[in-house]
């Protein structure tokens, strides 16, 4: 299984990186995978200051800029666009027109937002991905070029299962806000199904809070996708999982006619260093084969998406692979989870 593709081709003239956003997403995430395979990082800016300048002597960026504004007066640069959700809308309305900006997910915090920020990213002609990194996960690129192929045949069940601790708490933005575990994590699933099965025609959605995490909307779900009477989808999400390692759980399991593909997806066993990232395979009813991976999601995925918006704009790639155009749909999904979560389910009428 040697031949599986796990990692995206280095743009051939790479523009100066500079971030606006210096979260713990770009310190643990973003700038590790930039720095491994040699993008160069310009500048770098945020609202905490003190944030900008710890990010930018942990790994020598050379520009701290004191504004926004300055920040969006770089030219032939790509913009590294990493806020919360509610906050792209006013950092991209200041990009230069032409722009190139790779934008953190979620696409804003709803679908009206959403459509929003679509709508300047054509009014303002930015080349602009959003950050659904996992399609660019070295298991995930693999995976993607077995379906491609037809080695596991017509698709025919898909499962995720998660049984995680999250550190919501870390996230200082995430306390209080309205939509929390499908928006915010559980997209990506949604994102990489979309990516691999297409569109389904519709969504089955609970999704719940936890008693012990008050500050927190909603930590866990349960989804089912609706492909038709041939393609099962299914996600169990539960993300307050507090009992130690034993029986947790990060599983997005892919069966077709000709076999089936195991992703384990390590990050969520222990956030953020959690163990590597697995890919098992089986054909024609065989063996389980592992696959030999050069990294995991976290954070060999990161280099994918960058090196995709950098190459598209260079002229190396036809497309992006994931541009707000194809983003918007991964959102209308994620705005009908929640549409069906409030809806409820079906009573039952006992006659």
């Amino acid at each position: 299984m040697t031949d599986l593709r796990q990692a995206w081709p280095a743009p051939s003239h790479p523009r100066p990186i500079v971030l606006i956003g210096a979260g713990a997403i770009v310190r643990t995430a973003h700038l590790p995978a930039y720095r491994r395979i040699g993008l160069p990082v310009a500048a770098v800016f945020d609202v905490r200051s003190d944030a900008a300048t710890e990010t930018a002597r942990a790994f020598s960026v050379p520009v701290v800029l004191s504004s926004l504004d300055e920040a969006a007066a770089r030219t032939d640069v790509v913009f590294d666009v990493a806020v919360p959700g509610d906050q792209i809308q006013g950092v991209i309305e200041k990009l230069p027109i032409g722009a190139a900006a790779l934008i953190q997910k979620p696409m804003g915090e709803d679908l009206d937002a959403a459509r929003r920020i679509l709508a300047t990213c054509r009014d303002r002609r930015l080349a602009a991905a959003i950050n659904f990194q996992l399609r660019f996960s070295p298991n995930m690129l693999a995976l993607r070029q077995l379906i491609d192929e037809q080695r596991l045949g017509e698709l025919t069940d898909i499962e995720v299962r998660i049984v995680d601790r999250q550190p919501w708490e870390q996230w200082s933005f995430l306390h209080a806000a309205p939509r929390l575990e499908v928006l915010y994590h559980s997209i990506h699933y949604l994102d990489a199904i979309r990516s691999l099965a297409g569109e389904p025609r519709g969504v089955y959605c609970r999704a719940v809070a936890h008693p012990r995490l008050t500050s927190f909307r909603d930590t866990r779900s349960s989804i089912i996708l609706d492909f038709g009477d041939r393609l099962r989808c299914s996600l169990a999400l539960n993300h307050t999982h507090a009992s130690n390692g034993r029986h947790r759980a990060s599983m997005f399991k892919v069966e077709g006619t000709a076999g089936a593909a195991v992703l384990t997806l390590g990050v969520n066993l222990d956030y953020p260093s959690g163990p590597p990232d697995r890919l098992e395979v089986s054909f024609d009813g065989g063996s389980w084969q592992p696959v030999p991976l050069r990294g995991s999601w976290f954070t060999e995925a990161f280099e994918g998406l960058m090196s995709n918006l950098q190459r598209f704009v260079a002229g190396d790639d036809a497309a992006l692979v994931s541009p707000v155009e194809d983003a918007i749909k991964t959102m209308a999904l994620v705005e009908a989870c929640y549409h069906s979560s409030q809806r409820g389910a079906t009573p039952i009428d006992v006659v």
